[in-house]
């Protein structure tokens, strides 16, 4: 981001070396931490001096009705305001030398110009020049532009620390077991394949898989998850989460950068700096607005010199007034603020932003393509039924058969065999094979048993045997053992209730919501059915997604995919936007524009309501950002002289920053909203 590249010029030089020293030890707010107390340290000399400055101009002493005869006090006033010019103003004019250096006259350069003149024009008049010195003008111009730069930071800082409070999850310390003693040991001593103890209350030190113990685990700051999740032997662990009232064993297996945090802040950081369209647009606004600012500041010079027949001051007053109230930045900040926080709010919502651009392009989408299994519904499969085709075999040797195939399948059907037949014994499988989005096979004692899908047996111009007839809600699957078909197994997956209200959300703003899976049309249908789809693609294998995709896409849809970011990631390519869904700690699914944490459909709903409001705040921002200065320039210039307004430098900069710490408090207004109640 331009802004936060270029806010080092606002430091002295030796604290830019302070800074770039502690940059590999310390994050982006400690930067913001050396501004505040910069700007404000300067602020509060630069103050103390305007004082005197004040009493000693002639000036206030005639507006004042006193009278203060000091010997020698133009050039006291001089040698007072040559300190606030150089000490208070060095941001500024180290920032000019910057900004010109680089070709890129901006905010620093406005600002350093128009106290430049003031400075130079006053002295000249101290040591001779006819006219009236600017000193009191100058000093306060000084001290509010550094106040607003000192308000300006601290609401930078406040609207960018989330990302800090991200890095502030990982504890100091760690309990590793060994045998039957625990140690204490640094975080940073943490290995993969480590034993380690998880206290009630303490927060998860490690990602890694639970081997003892049962919890209530606090993931809200992760994922966005406000209920404690229950947590047993098996389950996975994300450091950075709280443990609840028990003590849990964990087997460590991501440390440091490999970890689900260390990713995470690893990408918000990539995010933020990586800049949007929207972003390039406000640069170049940025840009021709100081462009502009100059030319006009120029122009109000000359005009009021040679048109409206004004002395010098009075015309350097309004020079440096359009400067100061044109100055760009909070043009400059009405993008990157909104990035900061966006980027920052999603990841703590368990929403990962890895590609800006399409994020902000969520007020496009008409169409969202929701994969079911796993999805709109939970995914974990239970046999409901099995139906026996040839005789010679009994049900409960089906079930052992199917699972022995299945147990080295990951997909939920596979689960959901496996787990129904987890009392039984299941043999050795050999040679085996899976066959994508049809099935598994592999031989066993000499047999070969093939789990295979409906549509397999389509394609292979086998008909369905009486009794394997779909039902509403019941996904098939058949048992071939030797080539013969001896049974099928009916599994059933229930809709999470979190899908209804996800659904009808879009809807709500227009988006149309459809269906895709690899199920048969009876179940999909059902499933669309019961949440008010509208429309769905069934019996579809995972190379077929993308045609799915293209196919709503020819008809005009701007279409946003979910998918699980492995067998969908064609489809994810192909979508505008791709959303990888219930990846968990895999931050980095390389097809996604955007990964989610859970399987949430919310999730889903909540990310793209998000992706609007985020581009709905940089809009605001952008019109109150130019809007502001459509008003601003020419009363600066004084177009509303004769009606008897006119803006002072110093009320010029008190508007000028006020205009940033608006767009600033703007941006801190984004929410990620989880669901219709917060809405």
């Amino acid at each position: 981001m331009q802004d936060k590249r270029n806010e080092h010029r606002h430091m002295p030089e030796f604290e830019q070396k302070q800074h770039r020293h502690s940059v590999g030890h310390h994050d982006h707010s400690q930067h913001h931490r050396i501004m505040i107390r910069d700007f404000r340290r300067r602020f509060y000399v630069s103050l103390i001096l305007t004082i005197p400055i004040l009493v000693l101009s002639p000036l206030i002493q005639e507006i004042l009705g006193f009278t203060l005869l000091v010997p020698g006090s133009r050039y006291v006033l001089f040698a007072l305001s040559s300190f606030v010019f150089f000490f208070g103003g060095w941001p500024f004019l180290r920032g000019l030398v910057d900004e010109m250096g680089q070709k890129r006259p901006g905010m620093m350069t406005l600002i350093s110009v128009a106290i430049s003149v003031a400075y130079v024009y006053s002295g000249a008049v101290t040591f001779g020049l006819e006219g009236k010195p600017f000193f009191w003008e100058l000093a306060t111009l000084v001290d509010i532009m550094l106040a607003g730069h000192w308000i300006e930071m601290r609401s930078v800082l406040s609207a960018s620390n989330a990302l800090e409070k991200l890095a502030r999850l990982m504890p100091d310390t760690a309990h590793r077991k060994r045998g039957e003693h625990i140690q204490d040991i640094p975080l940073s001593e943490v290995q993969k394949g480590d034993i380690l103890v998880i206290k009630p209350g303490e927060k998860i030190p490690s990602d890694g898989i639970i081997v003892g113990g049962h919890s209530y685990v606090d993931e809200s700051m992760l994922t966005g998850e406000s209920k404690p999740v229950e947590k047993n032997i098996g389950d996975r662990l994300i450091g950075g989460a709280i443990n609840g009232d028990g003590s849990l064993e964990l087997e460590v297996q991501n440390t440091g950068e490999d970890s689900y945090l260390a990713k995470v802040i690893k990408l918000v950081r990539e995010s933020q700096e990586t800049k949007s369209r929207t972003q390039g647009l406000a640069d170049r606004a940025a840009f021709g607005l100081t462009i502009v600012a100059i030319t006009v500041g120029v122009a109000t010079l000359l005009s009021w010199l040679l048109i409206g027949g004004r002395d010098l001051e009075f015309s350097i007053a309004r020079m440096a007034t359009v400067m100061v109230i044109t100055c760009p930045h909070a043009l400059g900040l009405a993008i990157p603020l909104v990035v900061a926080v966006s980027t920052a709010k999603s990841a703590q919502n368990g929403l990962l932003i890895r590609n800006r651009t399409a994020f902000e392009n969520a007020r496009r989408i008409s169409t969202v393509l929701f994969d079911k299994t796993g999805t709109l519904t939970k995914g974990t499969f239970e046999v409901s039924d099995v139906v026996m085709h040839e005789d010679g075999y009994e049900k409960e040797k089906i079930l052992q058969l199917a699972a022995a195939v299945e147990q080295s399948s990951e997909h939920p059907i596979a689960r959901g065999i496996v787990k129904r037949a987890e009392q039984l014994s299941l043999p050795e499988v050999e040679e085996f094979q899976a066959l994508k989005g049809k099935g598994v096979r592999g031989n066993i004692g000499g047999h070969r048993v093939a789990v295979i899908s409906p549509g397999y047996l389509k394609e292979q111009e086998i008909d369905l045997p009486r009794g394997a007839e779909a039902r509403a809600g019941v996904t098939r699957v058949f048992v071939q053992i030797d080539g013969r078909l001896i049974a099928s197994i009916g599994l059933s997956d229930a809709i999470r209730p979190e899908s209804y209200d996800a659904i009808r959300r879009l809807q709500k703003r227009g988006i149309k919501c459809w269906m895709i899976t690899g199920d048969n049309r009876e179940t999909a249908e059902a499933v669309a059915t019961e949440l008010g789809m509208d429309g769905f693609f069934a019996e579809v294998l995972p190379h077929q997604k993308q045609d799915k995709v293209a196919e709503l896409q020819e008809r005009g849809e701007f279409v946003a995919m979910t998918g699980d970011g492995v067998n969908d990631a064609p489809a994810l390519a192909k979508a505008q936007i791709g959303i990888a869904i219930g990846s968990g700690t895999d931050v980095a699914a390389e097809t996604a524009d955007i990964v989610l944490v859970n399987s949430n459909p919310q999730d889903v709903t909540s990310l793209i309501l998000f992706g609007q409001a985020t581009y709905r705040k940089m809009v605001q921002n952008l019109i109150w950002a130019t809007g502001y200065n459509v008003v601003a320039i020419p009363l600066a210039a004084g177009i509303l002289y004769g009606a008897g307004l006119l803006l002072s430098p110093a009320v010029g900069a008190l508007l000028m920053s006020l205009s940033t710490v608006i767009v600033a408090i703007n941006a801190r207004l984004l929410k990620v909203k989880k669901s219709a109640q917060e809405e």
